[in-house]
């Protein structure tokens, strides 16, 4: 019985299937797919427009986080390790400096409550 090892998943295809449609602009897509170590290790360089962060992340970064276990999972079935590098088009920054989850905004919470109406007061049963 030859020893085969499975075949390379089309990374780049995968990538653009599922963060494509998240976009307003997929022609600013860019993946780049890099395979080292013997296709051992797999290095997936992504990057948008800034202005399509917000729905490629998702709410707490839920979004790009199912994105990287699909891929990590495509990867361990084909024996591999992958590494997913996000970049800013607008920024040319370092890939070391560069996080996973979109930098948080400083909000300003604006109260719906009005402060000239008293707050009811209820009493515990346990006191």
């Amino acid at each position: 019985m030859p020893n085969t090892t499975p075949p390379s998943p089309d990374y780049s295809g995968l990538m653009q299937f599922l963060v494509q449609p998240l976009l307003d602009s997929p022609a600013a897509l860019s993946i780049d797919c890099e395979q080292f170590n013997n296709n051992q290790r797999v290095w997936i360089r992504l990057a948008f427009e800034p202005s399509d962060k917000g729905r490629v992340f998702g709410r707490s970064g839920r979004n790009i986080q199912a994105i990287r276990t699909v891929l990590t999972t495509a990867a361990t079935a084909a024996g591999q390790s992958l590494y997913l590098d996000i970049y800013d088009k607008d920024k040319k920054s370092d890939p070391s400096q560069v996080s996973d989850y979109p930098e948080k905004e400083e909000r300003h919470k604006v109260s719906s409550r009005r402060s000239d109406i008293p707050k009811p007061s209820v009493k515990s049963r346990y006191q």
